[in-house]
């Protein structure tokens, strides 16, 4: 355990006091990044830097200051552009990663030998093409050939990470995908949520996997490296290649637009993805011209319109009885997930509060799931 500031308690705190981040550094006489690094949980006050803080804001030192476990779930999402990730986000996750503490031990026996991968790998743009290459011949598919959504299952499936796939309704936010890893175990647990559109799943499926394979980088850095390489995985310089050419030949935006949604569509990818990759490309030549054609996002809302969501491929229109659901997990997913609550909650009589809890589901859907995973085989 080792301290660490409750900057929730310290931004309300600001706040109820009228108090801007320069403001708290003009009277404690640091820099107003130093500020911003307190609250950002990048650096920790020193002791006269705590006191003085504590002073301003009128809190106690057990007010200001938690306790930090160093093996608590290290939690990554998948955001959506704009979007902040807030200390309530991260809250409700560790609350479900303590939770699947109580399932790891079950996992079959060696499934908890971390798999050798970059702990810190290298980003730049020739690293990231040598690893989504590296990972396209180990699944034996070439440079230029579609990924598909099993390949992705089976990459997960050879890492040892446990996919859970749940509806978690459209919510464009941190819900589309979120990686828990807990460090006592060395466990990787993933949810990936199915009310995604078609052409999106995949890069989400393919950044947990940039997290599964880069560990050791967090934060904003894992972010970052993780949609680099899902989009190297999903569309290589090979591919990014050809669309670069395709592009150049093309004399307006409306050809632009064509050759990316025409890509998008062989390659079941987003035409977003195409472009950033294409672009990628362009600019590893000296080519910084490359913009996004003008109304292309209007043409991507209709574009996604037009394609169902993931959990209506799998899963048909209506909403699925808890039965099919779980089948559909293991069979699609090839999860073990579903297998391990049944034998803790049989083992232990936990309630329908856990499966709600660890899968953040309404209180009726986890009822249901509880009395389909405990009833007799």
């Amino acid at each position: 355990m080792y301290p660490r500031l409750n900057t929730q308690r310290a931004r309300e705190s600001m706040q109820q006091a009228g108090l801007s981040q320069s403001a708290v550094a003009s009277q404690l006489q640091v820099p107003e990044a130093t500020v911003s690094q307190w609250l950002g949980e990048r650096i920790y006050p020193g002791p006269l830097q705590l006191l003085g803080l504590a002073k301003l804001l009128k809190l106690r030192y057990t007010e200001l200051v938690m306790e930090r476990d160093d093996q608590a779930p290290i939690i990554a999402f998948r955001r959506a552009r704009g979007t902040r990730t807030h200390d309530h986000h991260v809250e409700k996750a560790q609350d479900m990663g303590r939770l699947l503490r109580h399932l790891a031990p079950r996992l079959p026996q060696g499934a908890q030998e971390a798999p050798l991968v970059e702990s810190v790998p290298a980003a730049d743009y020739s690293s990231l093409q040598a690893m989504a290459a590296q990972v396209r011949r180990d699944l034996g598919i070439g440079l230029h050939d579609r990924l598909d959504f099993q390949h992705l299952v089976g990459c997960f499936t050879r890492l040892q990470a446990v996919l859970i796939p749940v509806l978690w309704g459209d919510k464009q936010r941190h819900e589309n995908a979120l990686h828990i890893y807990l460090p006592d175990s060395e466990t990787t647990w993933v949810y990936l949520n199915l009310d995604v559109n078609v052409h999106d799943f995949k890069f989400w499926m393919a950044h947990e996997l940039g997290h599964c394979l880069a560990p050791g980088l967090r934060g904003e850095a894992g972010e970052d490296f993780a949609d680099r390489f899902a989009g190297a995985l999903l569309f290589p310089q090979a591919q990014a290649q050809e669309s670069y050419q395709a592009i150049k030949r093309c004399r307006t935006d409306t050809g632009i637009t064509k050759v990316l949604f025409k890509l998008a569509v062989e390659r079941m990818i987003s035409p977003y993805a195409v472009y950033m990759e294409t672009a990628s490309y362009a600019e590893q030549l000296g080519d910084r011209s490359l913009a996004l054609p003008d109304g292309f996002h209007p043409q991507l809302t209709r574009f996604n319109q037009r394609y169902p969501k993931v959990s209506a491929l799998l899963l048909g229109g209506a909403k699925p009885q808890p039965r099919d659901f779980i089948t559909m997990a293991r069979d699609q997913f090839a999860t073990p997930f579903f297998d391990l609550l049944a034998s803790y909650l049989r083992d232990t009589g936990k309630s329908y509060g856990f499966v709600q809890t660890v899968l953040d589901l309404p209180l009726l859907d986890a009822k249901g799931i509880h009395a389909e995973l405990t009833q007799c085989p």
